[in-house]
């Protein structure tokens, strides 16, 4: 059967010999995309269906320390199987790494075996003494509302505008380095409403401290700072942290005994990996119910007054007003993510059957770029968007 060749090849076989090399004259054709770095091909086990090449240059893309700042850690998982994982300088498998934010979906797991015990309930007033005397208006605040981050209480998540030329400090720093230190669930419980419960979302590192302060109470009626610590530990660790598969996990408290649970969680990559898993499979571990089912979709569902966050999670919903969605056009719309300060990402897609974990020190002005570079990782994968 003769080839037939498209018009536009024909018009270009018949123009003379002299004029078709373009390229002559000592210059070589334009050069395609770099091939993967020797420590990108060695990250990769399995390219999960993606491109072979694409996924290597990806990696390397968040590894470019001058773009991203600095990686210490990716994971990425396939099928619950690791297809690639890659080290910064100084960092093993083994080495526990800082999670920053993501530490309040640790506290949301937490939380939700104790609602599965009987012992916190989740559309009931938040116990927290100071806002049971009479007519205090915090007494309206829900431990739902508390964990969809639209409890109404004062915050402010970073630092404001310069006032008479001094630099605001943000509440989140006052609590976590400043006057609130040592008894941070004290401060950010004493903060007053700034809207009536439930109607407003915002960004709080202060609520995860008073969930944790929550636990310790029905945990320990012993109000000791040790026996809080010891009473909350013991709970993390054989209710949530064991049974999900991080045992390398550990948590920071503050001088009352309060778990510090927005920020100081350390685990292993691998570790922060199993997380996402956990999430990805509702509960589950290798077919085991380990929390349940409906507290995991409860944490992955739109809260009411902000599409892109469940309860400790963040979510690849609509965006809706300035609520931006997490990788739009780059992941299916169930994708989610537990996010900490600093580029720390835990993201799970569960039609594309993937958890990948970044772990580092990016500064703000590159977060940007490594949130768009993570995005287009997902996307290099079947099952996307």
């Amino acid at each position: 059967m003769p080839v037939r060749r498209p018009p536009h090849i024909l018009a270009l076989l018949a123009v003379p010999a002299l004029v078709l090399p373009l390229w002559g004259c000592g210059k070589s054709a334009p050069d395609g995309p770099p091939p993967p770095s020797a420590e990108a091909q060695a990250a990769i086990k399995d390219n999960g269906g993606a491109a072979h090449d694409a996924f290597g240059r990806a990696i390397d893309g968040l590894f470019e320390e001058g773009e991203v700042g600095r990686t210490d850690a990716l994971i990425v998982m396939k099928r619950g199987s690791v297809i690639a994982a890659r080290y910064g300088d100084g960092i093993k498998p083994d080495t526990r790494l800082q999670g920053w934010g993501m530490g309040q979906c640790v506290t949301a797991l937490m939380i939700g075996q104790l609602v599965s015990d009987g012992r916190l309930r989740l559309d009931e007033s938040a116990p927290v003494p100071e806002w049971q005397r009479p007519g205090d208006p915090r007494g309206e605040i829900t431990l739902r509302q508390l964990l969809q981050m639209r409890s109404g209480l004062r915050h402010a998540e970073s630092g404001g505008s310069p006032k008479d030329g001094v630099a605001q400090q943000s509440d989140r720093m006052r609590m976590l380095f400043l006057d609130g230190r040592d008894d941070m669930a004290a401060y950010a419980e004493a903060q007053p409403l700034e809207a009536p419960a439930g109607a407003v979302f915002e960004n709080s590192a202060a609520t995860p401290v008073i969930l944790a302060d929550l636990a310790a109470r029905v945990l320990s009626p012993d109000l000791s700072p040790d026996r809080r610590r010891v009473a909350v530990a013991e709970y993390l660790k054989n209710r949530v942290l064991l049974p999900l598969g991080m045992g390398s996990t550990l948590v920071g408290y503050d001088g009352r005994g309060t778990m510090i649970g927005s920020a100081m969680v350390h685990a292993t990559a691998r570790d922060w990996a199993q997380l996402g898993e956990f999430l990805r499979h509702t509960g589950s571990v290798g077919g085991a119910q380990v929390l349940p089912r409906r507290w995991v979709q409860f944490m992955l569902e739109p809260s009411p007054r902000n599409v892109a966050y469940g309860a400790g999670v963040w979510l690849n919903r609509a965006k809706a007003s300035d609520q931006a969605m997490l990788f739009p056009g780059q992941a299916p719309s169930n994708a989610f993510a537990c996010l900490g300060e600093n580029g720390q990402y835990v993201v799970g897609s569960p039609d594309q059957l993937l958890t990948v974990v970044r772990l580092g020190e990016t500064s703000h002005a590159q977060e940007g770029e490594l949130h768009d570079r993570m995005g287009k990782l997902l996307a290099l994968f079947p099952g996307g968007v």
